[in-house]
C-alpha cells in the first residue's frame, strides 16, 4: 500500500507561526513503520500508524493519571505488566477517536484490534501496544482498522518517521519529531521520537501521545528508570491550556540492534551518562514543539521560578503562572502586565516572601525587592513583548530551588479551534 499524500490535521488551520521544520530522521535499527487510513475523519487523511519492532525489543511507558483514562491506556498498562516490558513487537496508533469513556465495549474494541496486530506480526496480543487520540466518548470502530492492516504490513519501512508524525496529528498544524545520538561503551546509538499534541495539553506524566525508540540494548527496568524522572523536566514541564488528556501516553522502546552495543541492565551503569542527556534532549525538543503548536498560539514562553522553598513548590508556582488565563491573554496582547504575574504567584499557595519577589522579562527588571523596579521602562518592555519568544524569570525569595516550564499565549484562535472542534 502506498502512503497517501492527504493533508493531516484539521482542514483550514494555518500552520503555527512558531512551527519548526521536521528534522532529518534516519532509521533506527529494529523499527519499521507504515501509515494507513481507517476513515475516522470526515476529510481524506491518514489516521493510522503501525510500528513493527524487532524481536527482543524492551519497552517502558508513562501514562496519564487522569481519573477517567481510556481503553488504550488500560491495555498498555496491563500488557506491559504481563510482559514485564520484554519482547514488545508492535504498536498501533489511531487518530480521530480517543476510545475514552466507552466502557467495556471500548475495552473489547482494543482487545480485538490487538489480536489482529498480533496475528499480523506473529506475536501474542499482549506483545502489541495501542495509543489513541481524538474525540472522547466515541467508541472505537475496530472494523475500520482491521481491513487496513494487511496493506500497512506490506508497506512497512524504516524511514517513515515523517509519515508517522503526520498520521497521528489531530488539531496539530505541523508534525513533530526529534532525534539525537549518544555513545554507550564507545558504540554510537540513536534515539528518535515523534509526538502529537496541540490542545488539551497539561500533561501529568507525558504528552498527548509520543513514542520514542532507540537501537541501544537496554532492559525494561533501565528504560523505566531513565524515562520516569526525565518526564518531569520535559513532558511534564509544558502546558498549553491546563487541561490534561484521558489518553496521555509516552512509550520508550529499545531494540538492541545497534551493532556491537553492550547490553545495559543496571540504571546506575556509568556508561549511560551520554544516553541520559540525549534522551532528555529528544523529549524536551518534542515537549517544546507541543507548546509551539499550541492551539492559536503566537508566543512561545519560558517561565523560570527561582528561590523557591523546594523544587515541587517551584514547579507548582511555574504551572500556576503558565496556566493563568490573565497572564496568557496579557502575553497575547503584548502587554508586560507584571501585576498579573504577581497575582498568579500569590495564588499558587506556596511559600513566598513578598518583600523579595523580583520579576524579569528577558534581561529587563519589572520588579525587584517586592516593588516596581527603579529601572522599569514601559516603552522598552512593550517592545520586548512583541518578540515571538519570551523569557520570564520570577524570584519568590523563599529558598534555593528552581524550576522551568514552557507555555504559550491564549488568543482568539484557541476559542475558534475548540468551538469548532467536532464540526
Amino acid at each position: 500500500m502506498t502512503p497517501s499524500t492527504a493533508t493531516p490535521g484539521k482542514p483550514g488551520l494555518a500552520v503555527s507561526p512558531l512551527a519548526v521544520p521536521f528534522p532529518l530522521m534516519p532509521p533506527v535499527a529494529g523499527v519499521e513503520m507504515a501509515v494507513g487510513r481507517a476513515g475516522f475523519y470526515k476529510h481524506d487523511r491518514d489516521d493510522l500508524l503501525l510500528v513493527r519492532l524487532a524481536e527482543g525489543t524492551s519497552c517502558a511507558g508513562v501514562f496519564t493519571r487522569h481519573g477517567v483514562g481510556s481503553a488504550p491506556v488500560d491495555w498498555c498498562q496491563v500488557a506491559l505488566k504481563a510482559t514485564g516490558g520484554a519482547n514488545v513487537r508492535g504498536l498501533l496508533v489511531n487518530a480521530g477517536c480517543a476510545n475514552s469513556f466507552t466502557g467495556k465495549a471500548g475495552d473489547a474494541a482494543v482487545e480485538r484490534t490487538m489480536a489482529s496486530v498480533g496475528e499480523a506480526f506473529g506475536c501474542e496480543p499482549e506483545q502489541a501496544l495501542m495509543m489513541s487520540t481524538g474525540v472522547i466518548g466515541v467508541l472505537l470502530d475496530d472494523e475500520k482498522i482491521t481491513p487496513a492492516l494487511p496493506g500497512m504490513v506490506t508497506s512497512l519501512r524504516a524511514d517513515a518517521w515523517a509519515d508517522a508524525a503526520r498520521a497521528i496529528m489531530t488539531t496539530d498544524t505541523f508534525p513533530k519529531g526529534a532525534t539525537a545520538t549518544a555513545q554507550i561503551g564507545g558504540v554510537p546509538v540513536r534515539i528518535s521520537g515523534v509526538a502529537k499534541g496541540s490542545g488539551m495539553i497539561a500533561p501529568d506524566m507525558a504528552t498527548m501521545l509520543s513514542f520514542v525508540a532507540t537501537d541501544a540494548a537496554l532492559s525494561p527496568a533501565v528504560l523505566k528508570a531513565l524515562l520516569t524522572p526525565v518526564i518531569l523536566r520535559t513532558m511534564n514541564a509544558v502546558t498549553v491550556d491546563g487541561d490534561r488528556s484521558t489518553n496521555d501516553t509516552c512509550l520508550l522502546f529499545a531494540t538492541g540492534h545497534a551493532k556491537g552495543v553492550p547490553l545495559i541492565d543496571d540504571p546506575r551503569d556509568p556508561r549511560l551518562g551520554g544516553f541520559k542527556a540525549a534522551l532528555e534532549s529528544v523529549l524536551l525538543d518534542l515537549a517544546q514543539q507541543l507548546v509551539r503548536d499550541g492551539e492559536g498560539a503566537t508566543k512561545f514562553v519560558k517561565v523560570t521560578i527561582k528561590a523557591a522553598a523546594s523544587e515541587a513548590s517551584a514547579r507548582k508556582i511555574a504551572r500556576t503562572v503558565c496556566e493563568s488565563p490573565l497572564v496568557k491573554t496579557a502575553i497575547a496582547g503584548e502587554d508586560a502586565n507584571w501585576g498579573r504575574l504577581v497575582m498568579a504567584v500569590g495564588r499558587a499557595d506556596e511559600p513566598i516572601v513578598r518583600e523579595k519577589i523580583a520579576i524579569r522579562f528577558g534581561d529587563m527588571w519589572a520588579a525587584r525587592d517586592g516593588a516596581v523596579s527603579p529601572t522599569y521602562d514601559e516603552a522598552t518592555m512593550s517592545a520586548y513583548m512583541k518578540n515571538a519568544e519570551l523569557d520570564i524569570t520570577i524570584d519568590v525569595g523563599a529558598g534555593e530551588a528552581s524550576a522551568t516550564m514552557w507555555t504559550c499565549d491564549l488568543t482568539h484562535g484557541y476559542i475558534s479551534i475548540n468551538g469548532d472542534y467536532r464540526s
